[in-house]
């Protein structure tokens, strides 16, 4: 009967062999052609329809009508598609992880329909739309496709403390992220080298920890950010990292970090939060306070990666006070001890938090509803070990696109799932898998290469994170990736080439910018 049953499973297995080849990135759940002649965009005509009231649909129209850049072009054709209608089922337009990104789309020769339950999901629809208009000729298959994530929270997260990102860069790459239909924004605003977040809570922690006072986000640059990450569908998640990654919050608040001359961080003579100083948690409550109301997303990031016991060890203030809380020598402990009470202190503020996964397997007392986001080698043991205890997980293990090597190093992250981290996992534990976020840390990466190096490399794992398990050959990723990358070229993003020759029809042009 096994037997049976395995070869069942063969004879009905989908493969990307089997699917249409469009240029479709990430690929659609569901996709079928229609046996009728290709349909002909009309660019003089061609509009975006609905009855939806919307503001931010009207938006996306906008912004999609300057993405085709519609022209008159001589041709022979008869223009067979004038409009795309629009149909969006519910005019609740909040963002949270649960919104529904689903749609159906389906093109004929001369008509088009697009219906999606949200905003969000007409937003998706939207881009495939886009994407399976041929600019050249403005032809497009007879199509019918029906689309849903695979996983809710696919995001990229970036790093703003070891290099800066100017607002403008900040926004070009969500809008990018946007095109791969990516919907969480990790944004690692600040860690040991620099502090940019202006804080109206603790002023000097930006006046004192950033970089130069150019090198800033503002109260309003954070908020205009939230709200263009919205306009794309996109959620933002701050990460405040502690205890450790701190060393940018000293100068602003003496005594705050650990004192430990040989032992701090990057040279410097401290090292992580002291747990041990009770001045620390007022000032934790007030700032977590402050980012829970300014970023209104469900989540926070709490960090909690990389803590430097040395620095710990080698402070006779903390190791006595250790001893005094019978808690010598257990390092473990005492970063129990602080990430508890921090951890009450977000509770308190009704947010859901996402810790990485040091935090896990030092055996913190962490509650059933935190999210443990893996980041190193060792990921399928992490996940097999918190989606056993009940956790929710994450993963970036795979997907540091901040790391390049020679060639396609796209292919390498291509290989990822999020769900393979054991066969004999059980449903329930493959429903703890919420996704993953692909990783652009900050020590190679500045306003003059990010935009590059991120894109398309980071469509890969957006493809993993959004389309059917199955789809998971190389080969048939090749064409589309590259069309994808030429696709943003079209629409004036410095994409980097994905092979080692070819071209664009409409290659990349460098504008100064004043």
């Amino acid at each position: 009967m096994l037997l049976a049953a395995l070869l069942l499973l063969i004879s009905t297995e989908v493969h990307s062999t089997d699917l249409p080849q469009l240029p479709l990135v990430p690929y659609p759940q569901h996709v079928s052609l229609i046996s009728s002649p290709p349909a002909v965009l009309d660019p003089l005509r061609f509009t975006f329809s609905t009855q939806s009231r919307s503001v931010l649909l009207q938006e996306v129209f906008d912004r999609y009508h300057k993405y085709l850049r519609l022209h008159d072009f001589e041709q022979k054709l008869n223009l067979t598609l004038k409009k795309l209608d629009v149909v969006v089922k519910d005019s609740n337009e909040e963002l949270l992880l649960e919104t529904s990104e689903n749609y159906t789309l389906t093109v004929n020769t001369d008509s088009a329909i697009l219906q999606a339950d949200t905003v969000f999901g007409a937003m998706r629809g939207i881009e495939t739309f886009s994407q399976l208009i041929n600019t050249y000729n403005y032809t497009l298959p007879s199509v019918q496709i029906t689309d849903y994530p695979r996983y809710k929270f696919r995001g990229f997260m970036v790093d703003t403390s070891r290099h800066y990102l100017s607002v403008s860069v900040l926004k070009q790459l969500i809008r990018a992220a946007s095109w791969s239909k990516l919907n969480i924004f990790h944004w690692h605003i600040v860690d040991d080298p620099s502090f940019p977040y202006c804080s109206t809570s603790f002023p000097d922690l930006c006046v004192k920890g950033a970089f130069s006072p150019d090198h800033v986000y503002s109260q309003t640059d954070v908020l205009d950010i939230i709200l263009f990450a919205y306009r794309h569908g996109v959620i933002v998640v701050p990460e405040l990292d502690t205890p450790g990654h701190t060393l940018s919050w000293g100068k602003a608040l003496p005594g705050f970090l650990t004192h430990c001359p040989g032992h701090g961080n990057i040279g410097a003579p401290y090292g992580p939060v002291n747990p041990t100083n009770e001045d620390v948690y007022p000032v934790l409550k007030a700032l977590f306070t402050e980012i829970t109301s300014v970023f209104p997303g469900q989540f926070v990031h709490l960090g909690g990666d990389e803590v430097h016991y040395p620095c710990w060890k080698s402070n006779k203030d903390i190791t006595d006070w250790m001893s005094a809380h019978n808690m010598s020598g257990n390092y473990d402990k005492l970063e129990n001890y602080y990430e508890t009470r921090l951890l009450n202190i977000v509770n308190s503020l009704n947010k859901n938090y996402i810790v990485w996964e040091e935090v896990f397997y030092h055996h913190v007392d962490i509650t059933p509803q935190t999210i443990v986001h893996a980041w190193k080698p060792n990921w399928k043991k992490i996940f097999q070990s918190a989606t056993t205890a009940g956790f929710r997980c994450i993963l970036s293990a795979g997907w540091y696109i901040s790391r390049i090597s020679y060639g396609e190093d796209w292919q390498n992250f291509y290989q990822v799932d999020p769900r393979s981290f054991n066969d004999t996992a059980t449903p329930e534990q493959l429903a703890l898998v919420m996704g993953g976020t692909m990783c652009m840390w900050g020590e190679h990466v500045d306003n003059s290469n990010v935009l590059s190096r991120f894109w398309p490399r980071a469509s890969a794992p957006a493809e993993r994170l959004w389309s059917p398990e199955y789809i998971t050959d190389v080969g048939f990723m090749e064409p589309r990736i590259e069309a994808h990358r030429c696709r943003m070229v079209y629409r004036g993003y410095p994409a980097e080439p994905s092979f080692k020759r070819g071209h664009c029809q409409v290659e990349y042009t460098w504008r100064r910018r004043r």
